[in-house]
């Protein structure tokens, strides 16, 4: 029997925080759900530890890919793989609460939802810094100057949008596919409150802020094809909208 869910969580050298991650998803109050652990050459031992996993609970399932591709297309290799109907993510460092399907999933049966996300807590060493509050819903034009979707929040219904993959670029493919998918549905809605925790990480690729901005600019120009003057009014908005939620 199909599960309602598959989670995709990408693990490369992920061996320090990924065993906190996976009983995060394991641990739920909505069981009904597959882990997809998809390892990417990881020169640790995070695969070894995924299969432990994999052992333990017939719901967790391991994709080893044979080279490095990084973490869009080593997601892409976990829905390729899913089965269920409503497809999740969740990076190997966050963390979700215990009722984070839960209350997502009936909150987007509630507002006939095919694409949400939720807010989140931004925490690092020293502990929670901030919660990220995120818009009541967003449509592509919207998201295009308020990149506002955490990763690890959102969950998509392939069964009615079909399945949709991140786009071929090394970084910030999750920005590039929550794009695809409003060019084929009006809105995304926000469908719970803080329910994942986001990890921070001294030289983590998300805190390379000058990396996101290239790569920002990037989207907009070679992977929407947007015109030089849209792409610099959204870069503005990102700009300001980035600066606003600095912690």
């Amino acid at each position: 029997m199909k599960p309602a869910v598959s989670v995709i969580m990408p693990l490369y050298n992920s061996s320090e925080f990924m065993d906190e991650s996976i009983r995060s998803v394991l641990d739920q109050s909505f069981p009904d759900l597959e882990l997809i652990l998809v390892d990417d050459c990881s020169s640790d031992d995070s695969l070894s530890r995924a299969m432990s996993f994999a052992k333990e609970d017939q719901r967790v399932r391991v994709e080893a890919l044979p080279e490095n591709v990084g973490g869009g297309l080593s997601r892409n290799a976990g829905i390729s793989a899913a089965s269920g109907r409503y497809i999740a993510f969740l990076d190997s460092d966050d963390i979700w609460q215990k009722e984070k399907l839960a209350v997502q999933l009936s909150q987007m049966r509630e507002k006939n939802a095919v694409f949400s996300y939720t807010d989140y807590a931004v925490f690092g060493r020293e502990g929670e810094k901030k919660t990220r509050t995120t818009p009541e819903k967003l449509n592509y034009w919207e998201l295009l100057r308020n990149t506002a979707i955490g990763c690890s929040t959102v969950i998509y219904d392939a069964e009615r949008i079909g399945k949709k993959y991140f786009p071929k670029i090394r970084k910030r493919q999750d920005f590039g596919l929550w794009l695809s998918i409003l060019r084929d549905v009006d809105y995304a809605y926000r469908c719970g409150p803080a329910l994942t925790r986001y990890r921070v990480r001294q030289g983590s690729v998300s805190s390379n802020k000058l990396v996101a901005i290239t790569y920002t600019w990037k989207i907009y120009r070679e992977v929407e094809g947007l015109s030089l003057l849209t792409s610099a009014y959204c870069f503005s908005s990102y700009i300001v909208f980035a600066l606003l939620k600095r912690w």
